[in-house]
């Protein structure tokens, strides 16, 4: 009952963006935090009942941080009946240990999306879904925005011809607090994490701007994704009934 929250917006992303097709073999890239276990439980229901039959893998990088335990989210995996793959990988001995990285977060970004790429390329998924959400896309446009000088985002759905897979972002219309709620109502499990630079990130001052904000400008965020959506910039014009 209480998962209608993250579904309702869920499906109308994958329909506003013509996300999933029937036949698809959908990776999911499973971190072990709050979104991406939504993501996957929020899938899985999505698979019982929508009229696109499409097959469902998670796939959990072991960063190799120690003290990181994934076992909830794998016997999670096993009552609901979905595939999960756990990779092991150096990323966290390269990022920390090897390069030392003042600011690791693009490094290690950039690494994890390497890796789980070819992880879904070997178990034959044509797409990947990730777990982000609204306030991400905002808090990107944001920083891009106010780092960069930049107008952009990343895109609902990415097409990554190196790889022939297809990067797609179904929580993109649900917020951070419906996914916060979702998870304390459902009981989902919830890796801590332990990563040494959580909490300190570019994105975290962002989130606190983003909050200010709003409190003296009430709806500013939402008109932000408004905004980009009617833009149609990198991909965010929603494609509805065929019509774009």
């Amino acid at each position: 009952v209480f998962m209608n929250k993250i579904l309702s917006p869920l499906r109308r992303a994958v329909e506003d963006y013509g996300m999933i097709e029937s036949g698809d073999h959908i990776a999911v890239g499973v971190s072990g935090g709050k979104d991406s276990v939504t993501l996957l439980a929020a899938l899985s229901r999505l698979q019982s009942f929508y009229p696109k039959k499409f097959r469902l893998t998670g796939i959990i990088l072991d960063l190799g941080i120690d003290g990181f335990d994934f076992s909830p989210v794998t016997e999670f995996s096993e009552k609901m009946g979905i595939d999960l793959i756990v990779k092991e990988t150096n990323i966290y001995k390269v990022v920390f240990d090897i390069r030392k990285e003042e600011n690791p977060c693009s490094l290690c970004a950039l690494l994890r999306r390497g890796a789980l790429n070819n992880v879904a390329v070997s178990i034959g998924a044509n797409k990947i879904a990730l777990g982000h959400h609204a306030d991400d896309v905002i808090e990107t446009f944001m920083m891009n925005l106010i780092h960069e000088g930049r107008i952009g985002c990343f895109s609902p759905v990415t097409y990554l011809s190196k790889k022939d897979v297809t990067v797609i972002r179904p929580l993109i219309y649900a917020r951070e607090r419906e996914i916060v709620s979702c998870v304390k109502r459902n009981s989902l499990p919830v890796a801590l994490n332990p990563c040494p630079a959580d909490g300190e990130t570019q994105r975290q001052a962002m989130k606190m701007l983003l909050c200010n904000l709003e409190k003296d400008y009430i709806g500013v965020k939402k008109r932000i994704f408004g905004a980009l959506q009617r833009s149609g910039i990198d991909g965010w014009k929603p494609t509805i009934r065929g019509r774009k």
